[in-house]
């Protein structure tokens, strides 16, 4: 097939939203539940779409249907173009209500309670008119919803990328994940405590699968233990924090959560292995908003204060 036939006019809009949305729900029939469409209509556009490319886009199966190798290939696209339909939509809007732009920005615990409100302070002073939204989710969400373009950006740790090379990750600085506490709680009295006495005291982990619940795991085998048996396992910072201010639990957090708030104290317990490097995450291969490139001016001016707080410099990134 040649490539400009999908500029002959056959090619529609809805094939690449049909599409996006099979691989989305991994069936057709949810895919027609989603699109508020009969499953003949999802059936027959996507006939239509692989008659057009010369190939299968999806195995069939059982259980629903999952893409084939040009099925991947060509959703990749597919996701770019609807996000940049997506952001002219949202930049139209923006002009005819005579709005100054949008900025919508990912995070998750690291960078969430220093590095990005401070970024979002000084950009509101310098343009007040500018709409900054806000979201919380796990990592793997963040990732998702970037890539579609629900988002423009997020914050947070930097982890090892399995998105298939799609996103661009900014490194800022390093920050020490500390075992916090309560202000006042009973293993602050004492000299340091060493990590098996801590197990006496219930603790908030991170959910299984996350970065810092494995690594958190690796620092308990490496001395032979086990992971607390009084344990919550939770994600969501306000709860946690209402968890460690009304109970003797104990939590890994990244410092600068504990620092900046003076109800909650550190432990001198050392995690080692244990280090958040934390930066922002952007799409690969397209522009950011300008909402979006002047938030990111504003964490890059943050992150170096931060490192000059945290006593390291911008050679500690590499």
């Amino acid at each position: 097939m040649e490539a400009d036939r999908l500029l002959d006019g056959r090619l529609k809009l809805r094939h690449l939203v049909l599409v996006a949305t099979i691989a989305e729900q991994g069936s057709v029939v949810r895919a027609a539940e989603s699109l508020r469409v009969t499953q003949p209509v999802v059936t027959r556009g996507l006939r239509e779409l692989e008659a057009i490319l010369g190939v299968e886009l999806f195995d069939r199966g059982p259980r629903g249907v999952s893409p084939t190798v040009y099925g991947t290939a060509f959703l990749a696209h597919a996701q770019a173009v609807l996000t940049q339909v997506r952001q002219a939509g949202q930049h139209i809007a923006e002009l005819r209500e005579g709005q100054a732009g949008s900025v919508t920005v990912g995070t998750h615990l690291a960078g969430s309670n220093v590095l990005l409100p401070r970024a979002i302070s000084r950009l509101k002073r310098a343009r007040p008119g500018l709409r900054v939204i806000v979201r919380e989710a796990t990592p793997d969400v963040l990732v998702a919803d970037l890539l579609v373009g629900r988002i423009d950006l997020t914050v947070g740790r930097l982890t090892s990328r399995d998105d298939g090379d799609r996103t661009e990750r900014i490194r800022l600085y390093h920050e020490p994940v500390r075992l916090v506490t309560r202000a006042g709680h009973p293993a602050l009295s004492g000299p340091c405590p060493a990590l098996p006495a801590l197990l006496a005291y219930p603790w908030v982990l991170p959910v299984d699968q996350t970065a810092l619940r494995g690594e958190l795991e690796e620092v308990f085998s490496a001395q032979g233990l086990p992971l607390p048996p009084d344990r919550v396992e939770c994600t969501s910072m306000p709860t946690l924090r209402s968890l460690l201010l009304d109970s003797d639990a104990i939590a890994a957090l990244p410092m600068l959560i504990a620092d900046e708030d003076d109800r909650l104290a550190m432990l001198d317990t050392p995690l080692r292995s244990v280090s958040r490097l934390v930066g922002v995450t952007v799409a690969r291969n397209r522009a950011p908003s300008p909402g979006a490139a002047l938030l990111l001016e504003q964490l890059r001016e943050v992150a170096a204060e931060i490192r000059v707080r945290l006593g390291t410099g911008a050679d500690m990134l590499e």
